[in-house]
């Protein structure tokens, strides 16, 4: 199958699932099949899915991310003792596991095409990434608490793992109950990656986004946790600050470059 063909095919396979779209014809043009697509990926719950459909639907994503290209750890300049700064696309990352912003249900974005970290890792993962955090959230029992981590397969990412941390929602006012839990999701990360023996791992500038964390203080809390773990564990883990805009890219430079 070509890529056009397999988009086609997994839309039509989308669609077959819910009575609701009978009838929903698959658009003509490629960005509006793209962005079906992604949506109809965006939306569906953690079911069992065909085997034929993850065969052509891992086939699908492991070559859109490839077409994006591919960028990989020993390919970064280091910016301290096993420390990195990235500005890119987080989903065609190479290296042991990449963190997820995730929400407190840890399922991933339901919003269709919703420019979060969270719809982009779970629609690029595939949707055996979102049946893996159902499966970890049914044996928990509860929500996931905010300041923790779990891990999870990467599934079609370039990365091996995923790992999800629920960031601090910040209201009108940054408390130190925040920065507090802020420092949490990055510790617990790292203690998580460190005893499932994953020697890197890149970090997204959690809570900045839809959770309103102020991205000064945020990155300030997220380099100084991380080293203050390096230090105090000795740990040799390499660890990426991955950021996706200017404004985060100059400020961790800033502080890693201790201007």
């Amino acid at each position: 199958m070509t890529q056009a063909e397999r988009r086609v095919y997994l839309i039509t396979s989308l669609l077959n699932e819910e009575p609701r779209y009978d009838g929903m014809e698959v658009p003509k043009d490629e960005q509006e099949q793209r962005r079906l697509l992604r949506a109809l990926l965006n939306i569906r719950m953690p079911a069992p899915v065909r085997p034929e459909f993850l065969a052509v639907q891992d086939a699908y994503l492991q070559e859109a991310i490839r077409q994006k290209g591919i960028t990989r750890l020993e390919d970064l300049p280091p910016l301290g003792e096993d420390l990195y700064l990235w500005r890119g696309d987080i989903t065609t990352l190479s290296c042991d596991a990449i963190v997820n912003a995730a929400n407190s249900q840890m399922l991933g974005c339901f919003c269709p095409n919703h420019g979060c970290i969270d719809n982009a890792i779970h629609t690029y993962a595939g949707v055996q990434l979102r049946l893996a955090c159902w499966e970890q959230r049914k044996k928990q029992g509860w929500e996931e608490e905010t300041g923790g981590a779990k891990i999870t397969p990467a599934f079609n990412l370039p990365s091996r793992y995923v790992l999800h941390t629920v960031g601090p929602i910040v209201g009108s006012r940054l408390t130190k109950q925040d920065c507090a839990l802020l420092a949490s999701c990055y510790r617990s990360c790292l203690e998580l990656a460190e005893e499932r023996g994953l020697k890197s791992v890149a970090f997204c500038c959690i809570s900045t986004g839809e959770f309103h964390f102020p991205n000064q203080r945020a990155a300030e809390i997220a380099v100084q946790t991380v080293k203050a773990y390096k230090e105090a564990t000795k740990s040799k883990m390499k660890v990426i600050f991955n950021v996706f805009k200017e404004t985060d890219f100059v400020i961790y430079r800033r502080l890693l470059s201790g201007d």
